[in-house]
């Protein structure tokens, strides 16, 4: 019995030795596997949320970022206006609520530079502070003439701004259908371009007698812009114009105008004593006398132009008649060389310092165009006769221009074959050119 009680006793507490150590091995594994879990879930959970410490120094908690006060801008009261037409500077700037005290230190800031009675229009642009004060005050009489008021150590002070300028060379082309006025003008350009052509072919086309549908003409002339807008015109270096197979070209060579043999288009005679008007009566021998009727001759031109239009003289000469004229009005003659003499009558008054005796110069105004004498209206009575015998002016030949001198013939052929080469060339030609000094420079 002792022994079997030794036995079932042995065997229980093997039993039980064994239970105790299955459950601490599970007790082991399982606090193994929280561990870990807990270590997971503090990694994928809990760091990525925790404030990463600054090096240096502690870490703190994570807030909204500060906002740092900004300085408030200056606010701006900005007045912009034009000077209006039979207006004036001083008035167009009260009209936009401008005060008496800024006009009177505008007008007196702006004065070295302007003369405010002979203004003709302009832009203003009049810039205060919250106060009322002038900061800067921009007054832009003109595309290229623009200045500006600033405030600075010493007071208020002024200056005209540089306007930057490029200037192109450019190919100007165009078709006559009823004057060049028109052909120009359809070819964009403008009037001031008509006037220098047909000054430089002054000697050669008389543009109320010559010119003909399909006629067609070319140039190259410089042209001056600020950024996109047109300024100006520049010099014409080269002008070109043709009627059928009849062509005329004009070079450009210091200061004169030189066809393609060097020989100047300047001759001894102008084919017209006025720049541009349309003729109302051509030369004939038989001819209905407007106010006294019948037919009489008619020996001259007639150049329909508004009153007071300059009339010049169509050679170099001496004036040997200035006064009344019987029914030519007021009237001027002039003796040429070669037994030429010129008649301009009608006239409404006659140019500075024309009297008896004095020498004039081609193209220097003798007078302006009128109605005095047996007139029905505005216009020039042109006449002109030679040897005592008076002669069509429209068809009358003269002698050619000077050459050119023969060192400088070399230099001409150059800049000739230049220019040849941009008449002969494409609408898209055109050359930027050195800009003209800044608008500007040198001012205040």
């Amino acid at each position: 019995m002792a022994g079997f009680s030794f036995n079932r006793t042995n065997r229980f507490r093997w039993q039980s030795s064994e239970v105790r150590g299955k459950k601490k091995k599970w007790f082991l594994l399982s606090g193994s596997f929280g561990v870990i879990l807990l270590l997971l879930i503090g990694y994928f959970f809990i760091l990525p949320y925790r404030p990463i410490p600054s090096k240096g120094g502690p870490s703190e908690p994570v807030g909204p970022p500060s906002k740092e006060v900004q300085p408030r801008e200056p606010e701006y009261q900005i007045i912009e206006g034009a000077i209006k037409e039979k207006s004036t500077f001083s008035k167009s700037l009260a009209e936009r609520n401008i005060s008496q005290f800024w006009i009177e230190r505008i007008v007196s800031t702006l004065k070295p530079f302007l003369d405010f009675r002979k203004l003709k229009g302009g832009h203003f642009r009049f810039i205060a502070d919250e106060k009322g004060e002038l900061v800067r005050f921009i007054f832009e009489a003109g595309p290229t003439e623009v200045y500006e008021i600033e405030k600075g150590s010493q007071g208020y002070f002024a200056r005209r701004k540089e306007v930057p300028l490029e200037t192109y060379l450019v190919k100007v082309e165009g078709v006559i259908r009823s004057s060049l006025f028109e052909a120009m003008e359809a070819a964009g350009e403008k009037e001031q371009l008509v006037i220098s052509c047909a000054e430089i072919l002054a000697s050669e086309i008389d543009f109320y007698k010559d010119v003909r549908e399909g006629d067609q003409f070319q140039m190259v002339v410089e042209k001056v812009y600020k950024e996109k807008e047109f300024i100006r015109y520049g010099p014409i270096h080269a002008v070109e114009y043709r009627r059928g197979e009849k062509v005329i070209r004009g070079v450009h060579f210091q200061g004169d105008f030189y066809d393609e043999k060097g020989l100047a288009l300047k001759k001894a005679f102008l084919r017209s004593p006025l720049r541009f008007t349309r003729i109302s009566s051509r030369f004939t021998k038989a001819r209905k006398h407007p106010i006294l009727g019948g037919v009489l001759p008619h020996y001259g031109v007639d150049y329909a132009a508004p009153s007071g239009t300059p009339v010049w003289a169509v050679a170099d000469g001496t004036v040997v008649s200035c006064g009344w004229g019987g029914g030519f009005g007021k009237q001027v003659i002039l003796r040429h060389p070669n037994g030429y003499m010129t008649y301009y009558g009608h006239l409404s008054g006659y140019g500075s310092r024309i009297r008896k005796g004095v020498r004039v110069k081609q193209k220097q105004i003798i007078g302006y165009v009128g109605s005095t004498g047996l007139s029905t209206g505005p216009h020039l009575d042109y006449r002109m006769a030679k040897g005592g015998r008076f002669r069509n002016p429209l068809k009358e030949s003269f002698p050619a221009g000077f050459p050119i001198e023969r060192g400088k013939m070399e230099a001409f052929q150059k800049r000739r074959d230049e220019m040849l080469t941009w008449l002969q060339g494409s609408m898209s030609d055109r050359k930027g050119l050195e800009s003209p000094k800044r608008e500007g420079e040198g001012g205040g």
